[in-house]
């Protein structure tokens, strides 16, 4: 069984704004302090070797200019690189572009805090599912990383479809969903339009209607 209770707290999420070449975004952050070196947190999250064993397979050139590809979900290019504190890409997915910053920051006792960014346009899906759509995707690759870091044997990327159908896995969804909303509410979101997009995303994920 994964442990799960705490890592809720132990993230911290906001949305705001970034100003980008296009115009205003959107911007979903979302940060975790692990136990263990920059070097070695650098290493698990662009070593295509190290990927897999937390998150999911990536194929393609993961160097400055190089194009990658996750199994089954998005790709892009990495635009910035800056070993061993941040990288900057795209992230296209189903005929859209959007970007992901990394930024990784060294705390005392060889901790290390992450915080990835993922920057988005407004337009239909995000007035209809809110922050919780990329959200709590990436909730679930903090967790994996977690576990992986910590030196678990299992993580959300072993277990697969098994572990994320469990009743841990959509009770853990449920509260993430009830979290994007308490985020996009202190962004300035009405409460009522927070809520009604956490509870569509939440559906989405779990495949319930509550």
């Amino acid at each position: 069984m994964i442990e799960v209770s705490g890592q809720i707290d132990d993230v911290r999420r906001r949305v705001g704004d970034r100003e980008m070449e296009a115009g205003t975004a959107r911007s979903v952050v979302i940060s975790q302090t692990y136990g263990a070196p920059v070097e070695d947190v650098w290493d698990a999250v662009t070593n295509p070797e190290r990927i897999p064993r937390w998150f999911m397979p990536v194929s393609g050139d993961l160097r400055l200019g190089g194009r990658y590809q996750l199994q089954g979900n998005a790709g892009g290019t990495v635009e910035r690189c800056d070993p061993p504190k941040s990288f900057f890409a795209t992230w296209e997915f189903a005929g859209q572009t959007s970007w992901i910053e990394v930024r990784l920051t060294p705390e005392d006792g060889d901790r290390t805090r992450f915080e990835l960014e993922h920057i988005t346009h407004v337009d239909d899906h995000w007035e209809q599912f809110g922050p919780g759509a990329v959200g709590i995707g990436w909730d679930m690759g903090l967790l994996g990383l977690s576990l992986y870091l910590s030196a678990r044997e299992e993580s959300p990327a072993d277990l697969g479809v098994e572990w994320q159908t469990s009743p841990e896995a959509l009770d853990f969804t449920r509260k993430l969903a009830e979290r994007w909303y308490q985020a996009d509410v202190a962004s300035g979101t009405p409460e009522a339009d927070a809520r009604a997009r956490a509870d569509r995303t939440r559906a989405a994920y779990t495949g319930t209607v509550e």
